[in-house]
């Protein structure tokens, strides 16, 4: 009850540690912004709280998530709004997967959604792909990961997780647009707060929208938002190999006012990168800046 279960499988996703992220959030706010939206796995605790009247008791009026990539805020539009689609669209493929042929399966799912580019095809891809790693050719965009090594979680165990979703969804003012982060973060206002989980720029290089990129320009709306009373919470890579090398970026002066550090454990681009071996060393610590 007090964790929403996953949704979309998704690597570097905050899903284990939204309840502790959450804990650091104002008690009030106006609306929440996710501009890096990916799996929504702190959006969706937030509203999951919310609804359910769990704590912490973070009140919010309005949610907006965006995302570059345009399936992403159509599939948690749908999981508001129409929900049978999503549940229909993955059952297609995961009802074909026989104990000898999930490769075949994914390979022809992942073609087709290439082609077509479906949100109903993109979330079996990303349940059933290496580790939910999202990441495109650059030479013709297509979506290039591996099939993953586990099976995708049953037609049933999803329907059930879409309808949890779409419970809490259904009942608060929620909007999901396709938009750069710079465009959601203007709208943000006095009394409002931004959570950033952008792709981290040491570790996830080969994940979509990583090579254009910049902490920097981040760090530039982030200050924007501060001055307009804008609360702003980020996520960012620091410490790896168990705290032994310090990755952190070097933060403005005076921009971020509160740090705390979530143990995210090992890094599963690091181990595709490293071709599936164990790095029993490779635990990681993101950062949490808030600029109160």
């Amino acid at each position: 009850m007090n964790q929403l279960p996953q949704l979309l499988k998704w690597v570097g996703n905050k899903h284990k540690f939204a309840n502790e992220i959450i804990t650091y959030m104002p008690d009030k706010v106006n609306t929440y912004y996710e501009p890096f939206l990916g799996s929504a796995s702190v959006l969706g605790q937030l509203i999951h709280e919310n609804v359910n009247e769990l704590l912490p008791p973070t009140k919010i009026n309005h949610y907006v998530g965006s995302d570059v990539l345009p399936q992403i805020p159509e599939i948690f539009s749908r999981v508001r709004d129409d929900p049978e689609s999503l549940i229909e669209g993955y059952s297609y493929w995961r009802d074909q997967i026989q104990e000898d042929n999930k490769k075949k399966v994914y390979i022809t799912a992942l073609d087709r959604f290439n082609k077509e580019q479906k949100a109903t095809d993109f979330v079996f891809v990303t349940r059933a792909s290496y580790s939910g790693i999202v990441r495109f050719r650059k030479r013709d965009h297509y979506m290039s990961t591996p099939v993953g090594a586990h099976m995708p979680i049953s037609s049933g165990s999803f329907k059930q997780r879409v309808q949890l979703w779409h419970q809490d969804f259904s009942q608060v003012d929620a909007k999901f647009v396709c938009a750069d982060y710079r465009i959601l973060m203007e709208q943000a206002r006095s009394g409002d707060v931004v959570y950033c989980d952008p792709p981290y720029g040491n570790s996830q290089g080969i994940l979509y929208g990583a090579q254009s990129f910049s902490i920097d320009d981040l760090f530039i709306q982030i200050a924007k938002c501060k001055r307009k009373g804008v609360k702003v919470l980020l996520s960012y890579n620091g410490l790896k190999k168990s705290g032994t090398i310090d990755t952190r970026p070097e933060l403005p002066e005076g921009l971020f006012e509160s740090i705390a550090t979530v143990d995210v454990g090992v890094s599963m681009v690091n181990r595709l990168q490293n071709g599936g071996k164990k790095m029993l060393s490779e635990n990681v610590k993101d950062l949490l800046l808030m600029t109160w």
